[in-house]
């Protein structure tokens, strides 16, 4: 579970080693869902029936068919932990405490098995899922060592559910922005390196909007940095919001009063529209002075970007145009925008001056 790259792999990891360790045909790990009254399938794992995939879309069952455990969604353990069990089509509930489980005994027949051994797996002192393992028909039925070793792995699969959660919850952190929920600096250029990776190998378009927002400084000054925090605040939900009319959009705060929106995909004239959304939205926000919109895209004449740094400084001095022009509406890189249409070309080298020009210049005499 410690070497999985998702938490989905880890629960997989776990069900694969539970049926390698009792000697079982097939091994689920199963979560209880309270708030839909659910047992949800996570994985399977081993001899699976037609009907069974190894990570179910919707695989799930009502919580009134498994009465034998019913009782571990309202109760808490302090110090100690509930036993498993085990079903079986000779000797129903024989090493354990529940009594019989009619739907259990059903599956079992239905998909050719002969015995299964059921372990809650409890997180935080309250019953998370199941570990379930199952043995086909004419294999030794499981007793009460096999229903002890499976209480043991259960443990084991619970404190490793914690550690991914631990460990999603670090990455979360180290990708989110605090104040405002939307990405930080890290994930944009984690994303955008991976988004011209995209763009080099097939086309792919790759927009970047960057936003500065106006009056944040005078809402600190004048009326506190908590009013200036819940302009930040109001803002990044716009943001997210115009950023949703785009499929996969990655919006993030890039520090200070500095927004970006990065979109892998969509045509640049869709990214342009939800920019100038935003710009108007901006405008009405009871705080602040709307907001300096820069674009940047390969779908527009940008000439080649090769790097993520190309992008982000041409987005970033199309903003910077923007804010000089106190333009409305967003400037582009490439095109004709702004209060006073200024057309933005950043190169990696400064034009040369006109012929005419370049004449004198040779003309001239030290």
């Amino acid at each position: 579970m410690a070497a999985a790259h998702s938490p989905l792999d880890g629960v997989a990891a776990a069900a694969e080693g539970a049926l390698r360790a009792l000697h079982g045909c097939f091994a689920a790990v199963s979560v209880w869902e309270r708030e839909r009254g659910r047992l949800r399938v996570l994985v399977n794992a081993g001899e699976r029936g037609s009907d069974e995939e190894r990570f179910p879309a919707d695989e799930s069952y009502p919580v009134h068919n498994f009465p034998e455990v019913a009782e571990f969604l309202h109760e808490e353990w302090v110090g100690g932990r509930p036993h498993a069990w085990v079903e079986s089509l000779e000797r129903p509930a024989s090493a354990g405490d529940s009594s019989p489980a009619p739907h259990r005994i059903e599956v079992l027949r239905r998909r050719h098995r002969g015995s299964c051994v059921i372990a809650p797996i409890v997180l935080h002192g309250r019953a998370w899922g199941e570990l379930y393992v199952a043995r086909p028909l004419g294999a030794p039925v499981f007793g009460r060592a096999d229903a002890d070793f499976a209480t043991v792995l259960a443990a084991v699969t619970a404190a490793g559910i914690v550690q991914n959660e631990r460990l999603e919850e670090a990455r979360r952190l180290a990708y989110t922005d605090p104040l405002t929920g939307l990405g930080n600096r890290r994930a944009v250029d984690a994303r955008l390196d991976e988004a011209v990776e995209r763009h080099l190998a097939d086309g792919t378009v790759v927009s970047l909007v960057v936003c500065d927002l106006n009056g944040l400084k005078r809402v600190n000054d004048t009326l506190g940095h908590a009013q200036g925090d819940r302009l930040l605040e109001r803002f990044g939900s716009l943001l997210s919001l115009c950023g949703a009319r785009l499929p996969g959009a990655l919006a993030a705060r890039l520090g200070g009063d500095e927004f970006c929106l990065l979109t892998v995909g969509p045509p640049a004239d869709e990214v342009v529209r939800a920019a100038e959304e935003l710009c108007l939205r901006a405008r009405r926000l009871e705080l602040g002075e709307g907001v300096a919109c820069g674009i940047a895209s390969t779908g527009d004449p940008i000439g080649p970007v090769r790097t993520a740094r190309r992008l982000f400084r041409l987005a970033d001095a199309a903003q910077y145009r923007a804010k000089a022009a106190g333009a409305e509406k967003p400037v582009v890189a490439g095109r004709d925008g702004g209060r006073e249409d200024p057309v933005v070309r950043l190169a990696d080298r400064p034009p040369e001056p006109p012929r005419t020009e370049r004449r004198r210049i040779r003309g001239r005499r030290p």
